[in-house]
């Protein structure tokens, strides 16, 4: 059976990066537009990779272009209201005195930034988004990439 196009799914992509701080602490930001931290990164352009939208975005929005890192985290993200996404989320590693130094939030997009403890993750972001942030803490510590299904591993 051959079907036509109309019955492909046609998600949205976006990367995001983890960044963390010689604590282990991860960076969220707070965007003017949302109700919640979010990490930096945002959707693909036209014919841009993954890893050049992270790189992209970090850029954009904190005004630094740190080396980006490892695929830790791919999440298959349904939603009924935004269309389903394909969620990747990069390694920044731990920034050093002189990233941190040189971060200049984008005025229109970012309203500040922070520091925080894994363990409060799910008290400062939605539910999906702090399920794929400690899961790519994981997959860092683990040297490993997950694959994910709205936050949660498949397996």
């Amino acid at each position: 059976m051959t079907a036509g196009t109309e019955s492909f799914v046609r998600p949205r992509a976006a990367a995001g990066v983890l960044f963390f701080d010689r604590n282990d602490r991860v960076l969220l930001v707070v965007p003017s537009y949302k109700s919640y931290r979010d990490i930096p990164g945002g959707y693909l352009e036209h014919g841009e990779t993954p890893s050049e939208a992270a790189g992209r975005e970090v850029h954009e929005e904190l005004g630094i272009a740190p080396p980006i890192g490892r695929l830790l985290v791919v999440d298959w993200a349904p939603s009924q209201t935004e269309g389903d996404k394909v969620l990747f989320l990069f390694d920044g590693g731990a920034l050093d005195d002189e990233y941190l130094g040189k971060i200049r939030l984008a005025p229109d997009e970012l309203t500040a930034y922070g520091f925080y403890d894994i363990a409060q993750i799910n008290e400062l972001t939605i539910a999906r988004l702090a399920r794929r942030i400690v899961h790519g803490q994981a997959a860092r510590h683990e040297g490993t990439t997950r694959y994910l299904e709205h936050g949660r591993p498949t397996g």
